[in-house]
């Protein structure tokens, strides 16, 4: 993140505004649509973040691409940020204006990263045993895909790591070797 306080400031200015206009779930709609253009085009970031593209052939490619996808007042705001230069910072705006919409709705991200995909029984377990042991009860879990782990499965939630791959577990083992642990227990 470019700028995280920066990122943070312009959110909460755009979701106080969005409060006050009763639109703040087609404002966070319109920052995870927004997220995922971001994601999926990279050319669309570095051109945000390209300090040899003007600023208004900027705003033109901006405008194309929200311009049906996009309500007034997250067109609005998002015009504004290229006219004040700061399109750079849109993606970490975008995803701190999910955040704090998350966040007044009481809304907890868990990922969950696996080998291969996850069933949907899979799922619905991982989110009842959560809710069972954290008392969170809106959760939203996102699933990643991560063949590097080999199995097993790694979960974050609220800053926490529950690991229980096999990558960990080799390279526990991988450590202990290293260690020579099990020489000392022989003398």
């Amino acid at each position: 993140m470019q700028n995280p306080r920066l990122a943070t400031r312009y959110a909460k200015s755009l979701v106080d505004l969005s409060q006050e206009q009763n639109q703040l779930e087609a404002v966070c709609s319109d920052m995870k649509y927004l997220q995922e253009v971001c994601r999926k085009s990279k050319d669309f970031t570095n051109v945000l973040r390209s300090p040899v593209i003007k600023g208004d052939v900027k705003e033109k490619i901006v405008a194309e691409i929200i311009s049906k996808n996009v309500s007034p007042l997250a067109s609005a705001f998002i015009h504004l940020l290229v006219k004040k230069g700061r399109e750079s910072n849109l993606p970490e705006i975008a995803d701190s204006v999910i955040e704090q919409y998350n966040e007044i709705k009481d809304i907890h991200r868990v990922k969950l990263t696996t080998a291969i995909a996850a069933s949907e029984e899979l799922k619905t377990a991982i989110i009842s045993k959560v809710k069972a042991d954290t008392g969170l009860q809106n959760i939203e879990l996102e699933t990643v895909v991560k063949d590097a782990i080999i199995g097993g499965f790694q979960l974050e939630y609220k800053g926490n790591l529950v690991d229980a791959s096999i990558l960990r577990d080799l390279r526990d083992i991988q450590k202990q070797f290293s260690q020579n642990v099990y020489v000392q227990n022989i003398r």
